[in-house]
Formats: C-alpha cells, structure tokens, sequence
C-alpha cells in the first residue's frame, strides 16, 4: 500500500525535485524510508537542520525551481527556522517539511513538542498542519504552487503517525509554473516620463529585480544619460558590460555611488527595496518600479509608484523618454573612476610579515576565479571586500544572507549550489565567526562529495562588529576569537586545508586549492585593524570613533590605536 510519504515524494520527483536536505528523526522516519526505496531522489545528509533550509535557498536561487528541506519534530524542524527566513527574504521557492509529534499526543507538552504552523508563519507564505492523511495530497499541491508562485517558503506540518497512514488518495499532480508579463497602464507609464523627463540628471538605482533585464536597463541608461548604482543583489545582474556603472551607495558601498545618488534631481528605482533610508537623497523625485507594489515607497515616499517587471516595464517606458544631456553621468563616471582608483590602491600586498590585507586576499580571488564560479560570503565585513573586489561578468553568481542578513550562511549555501551542480566551481567567503558558527558542516562537504573551495578571513574577530561598536563611541567588547589553525581543522576533516599568514603565500594557495579535485580550505590570517568606511561618514559616526579612540587610550588600550593607525593611515595618505 502507498503512504502518505510515498505519494509525497512521488510528487516531488514528478515536480522535478532532485534532492531533499535535512537530518533524520523518528519522526521523519516514514519520509526517509520512503526516500531509501525512491531512489530517483538523493538525501543530503547534514550536520544541522539550519544547513538544509539555507542549502536548499541556494539550489532555489540558482536553479529558480523548487527546493526542498526536512526536519523532525520539535528542535528538529525548529532548526529550519534561520534558513527559512533567508529564503522568505531572498524570494526563493521553498518547501519545508516539518515533521509532528504524534497526533494523539498534541497538546499535552509531550517530548519536544512544538507548534510549528505558529513559529513558521513569519516566516513563509504558506504553513499548514496535515492532521488527517485525507488532506493529502490536495495540501502538498496548495503548498508546491504557491512557493513557486509567490517564490518563497511554504512548510507542511506532518505527523509522523500521519505521513506513515496509507495514502487516501494516490493523485500526483504535476505544478505548471505560470509565466506572465506585469506592466503598468500607460497613464501610469507616461506619470513616470514626465517626471523623469522634467529632471535635469537622473540616477538609477537598480536590485534583484534587475535579473533578466540587463540589456533594458542599460538602454535606459542611455536614453536618461544616467549613471547605474547597483544595490548588493543588483551587483551580478547589472555590474557586467556597464559603462553607466558607477558602484555602490549604502554601508557595504563607496563614495561614487553615494553622490551619483545625491546629485540627482531625480532616482529611478528599479527592482530594488534597497534598505537604508539615510542613503537617499532628501529632495529628489523618485519613480519606483518593482513588482510587488507592497514594496514600494517602503524606504521613503515615492513619487511615481510602477507595479511591473523591471524588464517590461523599461521597454515600455523608453519611447516615453527624453534623450538627456550627459553632465551628470559624465561627472559621476569621473568621481567613479577616482574612488576605484582608491579602492584598488587598497587591494595590495602587505609588508613582509604582516597579516594578509583581506582587500588584497578579495582582489585575488576574483582574478584567479573561474569565469563561471559562484561566490558566497560570509555576512560580516567578506560582504564589504565582495562587493568591492568582486568582479562580475554575466556569467559568475554571488549570493549570500543579503536581505536576512545572517551569520554561517556561505558554507551552507555552497552545500546548496553544489548538491546540484558538483562541477561548478564554488568558492566561499568565510568569515572566522560564521565558519566556526555551523563548523560541523564542512564534513557534509566531505560526506556528499562537494568540491567547495572555502576561503578564510580570519582576522580573529568579528571583526565588522567591532567597526560598528567604534562608530557608536564603544571600545570593543566580546568580540575577540580564539581560532584554531583552520587548516590542520580541515585536514582532520578529510579536507584539503592550506595555511596562509602572508601576502606571499596567497596566489599559490588559492591556484592550489582552486585545482583540488574535492573540497579545500584556506585559512588566510588577515588583518584584523582594516577599516571598512562607508561612502558617507555621518557626524554621530565620526563622533562616535572619536569618542572610541579617546576611550581608548583611557583605558590603557592606546596600542590598538597604534595598529589601528600603522594599517590605514599608512594606506589611506
């Protein structure tokens, strides 16, 4: 007889599903067995349910299908909760399969008892109990269409008592992802075109919603003679093949991009709820496009508000449009090529001996990369040099926590990227907090075969709090690491590591561990007192560092002032 968990994941193999990420539990033991005798679908076996929900966000965003995740009862499933959140905010198709404790036995506090159709609805777009195998598989439909449809996370709450029931129903129903074009009335098209029209500069600032639409944008670009900054989730899509690119605004950018933004009389948002209202400017017209219209005018009002798809909605905006002069756009490519002249001049070997500097680490990684290679950085100050350093080419992908924000993501997510595609060189961007944070993993690495290349920054520190803490006055506290010798971890691992502590060591290191056929770490010491500024430093910030450095010395800590001076200053001047 079929069970409930046979018809389910006969259902996902008939969806295309490939694999199914998680840990098992008694719980989940009529799903595994199930998955044993199926063998159409493979069972990444992790270390940590919060791996499998990130691992699964992953292969959704590279592959725009489907993923899917498990976890048993209680703790199990309750594991899922981070990786879930980061594929909710990323917008990425997920299901979760949150395995019960036994029917009878809910509502009594009994052995890890949860209620995960409660904790998970933040954190999705669909969660539903299954109490009785006669919903089934009638709710497995409900929840595969609308993660696809609504690209998010949808969670089924099964008890294992139920999952193990025979099927009532042996349907298996094949989701037809819909394809539609969004683009908004014309009155609302032409709105927008006397608006920007009526500027005298424009600048566009584009996001993930970009994805598809380079070649629109860049048209745009030309008609409105408006230099492009490019949000985090922007950088792939739209960095590539752009003379109008003029990097980034925001914590993780740089100056250009701050004052393309600000000396323009009017932005065009495109695809983006880039989140920092202090890095728009105050008086300019703002025309937002973006396809969820919940999303707009969520950072600051907006004048012109476009529900559409960035790429429809460029074309049909185009015939509309002014051919503008290309002051402001000359200007800001020439303040662009000055900063990224700086930013370079950052990027160099340090002295012999010293710590690695991490821009000149960066810098190397993305030239010694593969053309197509998939670059995941750690959340913490990886993001800041990745976005700096990293050069993207239409070919490469990035991704990371960039909207949910969260430690240990990289090592996760390259479980995700290559449990689909083992061929394509993925390369992480570990900072030494988020490595150590979901450490457990780097066996899965080994255990499924994925050839990850996991680069380390390892500075000792968490080292972009401790930025943070200076900025607000603070001296820093609690963020000091005592790290292993993550090579000779790696190593103990059944992994390839590789131990770098100076400049000279770092392009042999990476060529080596780049060639590996199988996993590899390189565990890079860099230097812990790099400042990573942001392009406009506010008064509370410089009165906050001020009042840092004076705290300081007061406190008999003036050598790290001294260090802290010995690497930038040095640099900077």
């Amino acid at each position: 007889m079929v069970t409930v968990a046979d018809n389910l994941i006969q259902t996902l193999s008939l969806n295309g599903v490939k694999r199914v990420y998680g840990l098992p539990g008694d719980s989940l033991n009529a799903l595994t067995e199930s998955l044993r005798t199926h063998t159409e679908l493979e069972w990444v076996h992790v270390r940590h349910e919060e791996t499998a929900a990130f691992a699964a966000g992953a292969e959704a965003a590279m592959t725009g299908e489907l993923a899917v995740c498990a976890g048993s009862c209680g703790p199990g499933n309750l594991h899922l909760i981070n990786g879930l959140y980061d594929a909710q905010r990323s917008r990425v198709p997920v299901l979760a399969i949150a395995a019960h404790i036994p029917t009878s036995e809910i509502g009594t506090n009994y052995f890890q008892e949860t209620h995960p159709q409660d904790l998970f609805r933040e954190c999705s777009e669909y969660v539903e109990y299954v109490s009785d195998p006669v919903q089934m598989p009638r709710l497995l439909e409900i929840a595969m269409r609308t993660a696809i449809e609504r690209r998010g996370v949808a969670v089924l709450v099964i008890p294992g008592d139920v999952a193990s029931a025979d099927a009532q129903s042996d349907r298996r129903t094949v989701i037809q992802k819909t394809r539609s074009a969004v683009v908004p009335l014309p009155e609302q098209l032409e709105q927008a075109a006397d608006a920007l029209n009526a500027a005298k500069s424009v600048t566009i600032l584009g996001g993930a919603g970009t994805a598809g639409a380079h070649a629109e944008v860049m048209q745009l670009a030309e008609r409105l003679s408006s230099p492009i900054v490019h949000a985090m989730r922007g950088k792939e899509s739209l960095e590539y093949d752009n003379p109008y690119d003029v990097g980034m605004t925001g914590l993780l950018g740089f100056a250009s991009g701050y004052k393309a933004m600000y000396e323009a009389e009017a932005i065009l948002m495109l695809g983006t709820d880039f989140p920092y209202p202090q890095f728009y400017p105050e008086d300019a017209t703002v025309v937002q496009v973006d396809l969820r219209g919940e999303q707009i005018g969520r950072r600051r009002p907006v004048d012109v508000a476009l529900v559409g798809g960035v790429r429809e909605t460029s074309a049909a905006l185009m015939p509309l449009l002014d051919q503008k002069k290309d002051k402001h756009l000359k200007d800001a490519q020439q303040h662009y090529t000055r900063t990224r002249e700086k930013l370079d001049d950052l990027a160099t070997p340090a002295r012999r001996g010293a710590p690695v500097h991490p821009q000149y680490l960066m810098r190397r990684i993305s030239e010694l990369a593969a053309e197509d290679a998939v670059f995941i950085p750690d959340v913490g100050s990886p993001v800041v040099y990745a976005s700096r350093y990293l050069q993207m080419n239409g070919r490469r992908r990035m991704l990371g926590s960039f909207s949910h924000g969260s430690m240990a993501n990289s090592v996760p997510q390259a479980v995700g990227v290559l449990a689909q595609d083992r061929s394509r060189q993925t390369v992480t961007l570990s900072g030494d907090g988020g490595l150590t944070m979901l450490l457990g993993d780097l066996t899965t690495l080994v255990q499924m075969n994925l050839p990850a290349k996991v680069v380390v920054f390892n500075n000792s520190s968490l080292n972009f709090v401790e930025l943070e803490m200076k900025a607000a006055g603070q001296l820093p506290f609690a963020t000091s690491l005592v790290n292993p010798n993550f090579a000779d971890v790696a190593e103990a691992m059944g992994i390839k590591g590789i131990r770098v502590e100076d400049s000279r060591g770092v392009d042999a290191a990476l060529i080596e561990a780049f060639a590996h056929d199988g996993p590899a770490l390189v565990d890079v010491v860099t230097d812990p007192q790099e400042l990573t500024i942001p392009p406009a430093i506010q008064f509370e910030q410089a009165k906050g560092f001020a009042l840092y450095t004076l705290r300081t010395v007061l406190s008999g800590r003036g050598d790290e002032l001294f260090d802290l001076a010995k690497t930038n200053l040095r640099r900077l001047f």
